[in-house]
């Protein structure tokens, strides 16, 4: 019996490892889990504990195995709250503002931990999609510029190393970038100056996270945030918000 409750223990604690790389972004969603040889040399355990803990994963809809191919992170954590949430938003205009309030707070934390918890990769990523942005706008590529904006809020938020925010950040991801994306494209398309103004707000952003200023970092957010707030009209604009 004994045997048999440390066969479980180990089962146990292999799902418990490979349940926080899930979600601390260490394993996105798409992402190919390591081989079960190397995950059992990674945990000191056997190849068929590491299959049990992958197989109850599987169960929950975490993982998928594909034939011949691997086992791979399925978007479930990614699509479980978001999945309504971009037909509501098209049905009820009133809900922006309340996304953006939502990003005001949620996006206002994630700065500020981002500040003082980025590590080196994470503030050169930060810099680098930076730059995506600059080069965009030299390019007068909206499209462009707006899909940069999308990628550089998910980076913040997963610098910000707390497993909570990048979980909820995650979970309505895909509403969040759709609502990024939209709203920064139909912004950058008002007038050069307002372009010039939203990238003015990511240099501040990025600049204070880089530089390891969180109060500066979540005053540069919100402020953003607020900027965008008060240019988005309450009528339905064709979808350009």
């Amino acid at each position: 019996m004994a045997t048999g409750m440390q066969a479980r223990g180990r089962v146990e604690m292999v799902m418990r490892r490979l349940e926080t790389a899930l979600l601390d972004g260490s394993l996105p969603a798409g992402a190919q889990l390591p081989a079960e040889r190397l995950l059992a040399l990674q945990y000191g355990v056997s190849r068929n504990t590491v299959r049990e803990a992958v197989q109850r994963l599987a169960a929950r809809g975490l993982v998928r195995s594909r034939r011949g191919a691997g086992v791979f992170v399925t978007d479930q954590l990614r699509t479980g709250i978001a999945s309504p949430w971009s037909q509501l938003v098209a049905d009820h205009p009133a809900l922006r503002d309340d996304i953006l309030e939502f990003r005001r707070v949620l996006e206002g934390a994630t700065a500020y931990f981002a500040a003082q918890r980025a590590s080196t990769g994470e503030r050169a990523q930060i810099m680098a999609l930076l730059a995506e942005l600059e080069q965009a706008r030299a390019s007068d590529d909206k499209h462009g510029e707006a899909q940069a904006d999308a990628r550089l809020h998910e980076v913040i938020a997963q610098a910000s190393h707390n497993t909570m925010f990048l979980h909820l950040h995650t979970s309505i991801i895909g509403m969040l970038r759709e609502h990024i994306t939209i709203n920064g494209t139909g912004l950058r398309q008002q007038d050069d100056a307002t372009s010039l103004q939203l990238l003015s707000q990511h240099r501040t952003l990025c600049e204070a996270i880089c530089a390891s200023q969180p109060e500066e970092a979540r005053t540069a957010m919100q402020s953003h945030i607020d900027f965008v707030r008060t240019r988005v009209t309450s009528e339905d604009d064709g979808g350009h918000w």
